[in-house]
């Protein structure tokens, strides 16, 4: 349509003769209604209609957002779940407000691998789709885990003020980080290799934005101001979201976990005004629910007056005094 338009413009007034051309006609003539109804176009005299010059970008992003749509709602087919797509939530950049739920696709989105694209079963009732994530800090979460995506960190990275930390002279070694690291032994799970190639993968990012220098295998040259070059760096790139993985696990999964889970922490704050009656949040609510019975099945809780629930208190060390319980502690690292 917009290659027969000159100036934009198209005269369609007069009727052709050749019936083929007549079915052709009215099909742009509903064409042209559609687009007059989304303000992409005009009809200034019977027949006579204006495109805007909107019309294309607008059409071509109506386009992607189909894409997007599409996707997602086989991701979800592929997880045996069904959402109605008025809850579906593309965010074009960071979301201002805190999202949660469970991850039920994610990919990278450039050829270097640089960007995650994640879409995410939120515990608000909707699914969210987010893009230009930081691949480094999804790389633990499978489908299934929960997360929690929010705005821009516009402070310094962890990595980035370790990296400062080890470096020696300007030049920092993958191979004395991973000496100091096993000797420290705080790295979750005891991966040492695949937490320093974490960092070396940070590096690699910021040696293409002429932030830091690979001198070999071995050896990155660090420049001084190198925290507050990376922070900037990070501020200026998309505004990438922030993303924490809450926990690693399934929902089905930590209902009868021996360690401490991401459900025990809801179960314990007794918050549920953020959990929507749908979708998630109500699998969450469901979830809660058959958690607090296995902790009761399992006497690490009984019921409490009022309708509560009393946990005992240092609930992982399985504490023998039955009289040690509380309302509302907090547990260690997630499961």
């Amino acid at each position: 349509m917009t290659e027969e338009a000159e100036d934009r413009f198209l005269d369609l007034r007069h009727e052709p003769a050749d019936h083929r051309r007549q079915f052709d006609r009215t099909l742009r003539l509903r064409r042209l209604a559609k687009l007059e109804k989304m303000g992409l176009a005009t009809e200034h005299a019977p027949g006579v209609w204006e495109l805007s010059e909107r019309m294309e970008p607008a059409l071509r992003e109506l386009g992607e957002r189909g894409d997007i749509i599409r996707n997602m709602h086989k991701a979800l087919k592929a997880d045996g779940t069904e959402r109605d797509p008025m809850t579906f939530q593309i965010h074009d950049a960071a979301p201002e407000v805190p999202i949660t739920g469970r991850v039920v696709d994610k990919y990278l989105t450039d050829e270097l691998g640089e960007n995650l694209t994640v879409a995410v079963d939120g515990i608000d009732g909707r699914t969210h789709y987010v893009a230009g994530l930081d691949p480094a800090r999804v790389e633990d979460a499978r489908i299934g885990s929960v997360v929690e995506i929010g705005p821009a960190e516009n402070a310094s990275r962890p990595s980035d003020r370790t990296i400062a930390g080890i470096a020696e002279g300007g030049v920092y070694r993958p191979s004395r980080h991973l000496e100091q690291a096993k000797f420290e032994g705080r790295v979750p799970g005891g991966d040492y290799e695949g937490y320093v190639d974490a960092h070396v993968r940070r590096l690699e990012a910021l040696r293409r934005a002429g932030i830091v220098e690979r001198i070999d295998a071995e050896q990155w040259r660090i420049p001084k101001d190198f925290e507050n070059r990376a922070a900037a760096y990070d501020a200026g790139r998309n505004r990438q979201a922030n993303i924490r993985i809450l926990s690693v696990a399934r929902l089905e999964q930590q209902i009868g976990a021996d360690g401490a889970t991401w459900l025990d922490r809801r179960l314990m704050s007794a918050e549920t005004s953020d959990l929507a009656p749908t979708g998630f949040g109500q699998q969450v609510r469901d979830a809660i629910d058959r958690r607090r019975a296995h902790h009761i099945d399992r006497r690490d809780a009984t019921p409490g007056p009022n309708g509560g629930t009393l946990y005992r208190r240092n609930l992982l060390a399985k504490a023998s005094s039955a009289d040690n319980y509380v309302v509302g502690s907090g547990f260690g690292s997630m499961v």
